[in-house]
């Protein structure tokens, strides 16, 4: 398939309006926007087709109870490295929406997968949770295409989280998502915008 211009165009599009998301609506995602987006997963590249991602859709109010207490208790902790003003600027963030999103997306990667049969991680078995962050990002452009927004959380206590949620030993935990439509829209990252942390540029270096 030879692509033109205009799939160039949407595909910047998505890549520049694709924010992680803190802010959401309540409104329910429909079920089958969930299942393209279950379907997009399939096409993301994996260490030797060895497609490791266990995805978790939770519905369980208690379990995501415990998840927003884990969340805030990490939270609270994490905000100890900082003093001063920085804290204080720590604190005023919003870094996750876990109480408003509608959907809750528990991504673990299988550490010991049959699929595949070791290829391309005997050197490095890390192939494996990085395959997983690969159909992460696929999923999220596809939400975006969607018009919904993802948020990554990453202020949590991961093994707390896979005893909540009841998995095997060999699932580690690689992303918690919030999913849902965005509250608002913006182009440019939070952490930016509130003068956290500005964007830098990405340097092709030749050696």
């Amino acid at each position: 398939m030879e692509l033109t211009q205009a799939h160039r165009d949407a595909l910047q599009d998505i890549l520049l309006w694709r924010r992680d998301v803190r802010h959401f609506l309540p409104d329910p995602v429909p079920a089958d926007a969930l299942e393209r987006l279950r379907k997009a997963m399939d096409f993301a590249p994996s260490v030797g087709n060895a497609r490791p991602w266990r995805v978790l859709h939770v519905k369980s109010q208690a379990r995501r109870d415990a998840v927003i207490q884990n969340f805030e208790t990490a939270n609270a902790k994490a905000a100890e490295v900082y003093e001063d003003d920085q804290r204080t600027a720590y604190n005023a963030l919003k870094l996750a929406g876990l109480r408003e999103a509608p959907v809750h997306l528990a991504i673990f990667t299988e550490t010991e997968p049959e699929a595949g049969h070791g290829l391309g991680r005997q050197t490095m078995p890390e192939m494996l949770s990085y395959s997983t962050v690969a159909a992460i990002h696929t999923l999220w452009l596809a939400a975006r295409a969607e018009n919904l927004g993802v948020g990554w959380v990453s202020i949590l206590e991961p093994n707390a989280v896979a005893r909540c949620l009841n998995v095997p030993d060999d699932w580690h935990l690689t992303g918690y998502l919030c999913l849902g439509k965005a509250a608002d829209d913006n182009d440019t990252p939070l952490l930016h915008r509130t003068a956290w942390q500005t964007n830098a540029e990405t340097i092709w270096q030749e050696i």
